[in-house]
C-alpha cells in the first residue's frame, strides 16, 4: 500500500472516495463458514483463500510493513480457527475475519517511533515510501530540503492525531476501503465513522494550513 502527497492531502481535503469494491457474504461463504464450524479443516482453508487478500489489506493499514502485516493475517487466521465455534452467523465470516485481523495489527504495532519509520521507508523493494518524497532529478538542493521538510512534518501530523482518529484515516486513505467497511472493521457506526474522518480531515486540514503547506478556503 503506498499513499501519495497527493492522495494524503485529497483526503485531508475530503476529495478522495475510497472504493474497495463491495464483497456481499454470499453463499459460498456462508457454506463454508457452517461447514468451518462443523470442524471441517478443508472449509476453513477454502474461507482463508477466499478473504485473505482482504485481511492482509487491513493488516497493512495498520502495519506499513508487508512482513508484519502477513503475521498479522497468520495470527488471526489461527485464532479464528480456533474460535470458529464463537461465530453467531456464518454469512458474517468475512466482517468477523477483518476484525480479527485488525486487532492482531494493531497488537503488533510496534513503537511510535518504529511505526513512523515504516512510513518514511519503502515497504517493498522497488516501491515508494508511505509518505512519498520521490523530487524532480532537477530540483536544488533547497527545493529538496523542502520536500523532506514536509514529507518529515505530515508523517509527524499523521503520527499525532489520536488512535481513534488516525486508524480510520490510514483505512481511507490506503483507498482499499469505504466508509461502510471502516465501521464495520473498527466496530462503530458508521456515522461515528464519517465524524471522525471529517474531524481528522479538519485537524489535519489547519495544522497544515498553519505550517504554510495549504490555503485557507
Amino acid at each position: 500500500m503506498n499513499v501519495s502527497w497527493a492522495e494524503l492531502t485529497a483526503v485531508v481535503g475530503g476529495s478522495a472516495s475510497p472504493a474497495m469494491p463491495e464483497t456481499s457474504f454470499d453463499a459460498e461463504t456462508t457454506q463454508l463458514a457452517a461447514r468451518a464450524q462443523a470442524g471441517d479443516r478443508e472449509a476453513f482453508s477454502a474461507l482463508v483463500d477466499l478473504h485473505h487478500r482482504a485481511a492482509r489489506r487491513v493488516a497493512v493499514a495498520a502495519l506499513v510493513n508487508p512482513s508484519d502485516a502477513d503475521e498479522a493475517v497468520q495470527d488471526a487466521c489461527l485464532t479464528a480457527w480456533r474460535r470458529i465455534d464463537r461465530l453467531d452467523d456464518p454469512a458474517a465470516f468475512r466482517a468477523w475475519l477483518m476484525r480479527i485481523t485488525w486487532r492482531k495489527a494493531l497488537d503488533r504495532r510496534r513503537s511510535v517511533t518504529a511505526w513512523l519509520r515504516r512510513l518514511r521507508q519503502p515497504s517493498e523493494p522497488d516501491q515508494t515510501p508511505l509518505i512519498e518524497t520521490v523530487q524532480a532529478t532537477n530540483a536544488s538542493p533547497a527545493d529538496a530540503f523542502l520536500t523532506d521538510e514536509r514529507d518529515r512534518i505530515v508523517a509527524q501530523l499523521i503520527r499525532s492525531l489520536p488512535p481513534r482518529l488516525r486508524d480510520p484515516f490510514l483505512l481511507a486513505a490506503s483507498g482499499e476501503h469505504r466508509y461502510e467497511d471502516i465501521a464495520a472493521l473498527l466496530g462503530l457506526p458508521l456515522g461515528t465513522v464519517k465524524w471522525r474522518m471529517a474531524e481528522a480531515r479538519r485537524v489535519l486540514r489547519e495544522k497544515l494550513i498553519r505550517l504554510g503547506f495549504g490555503e485557507r478556503s
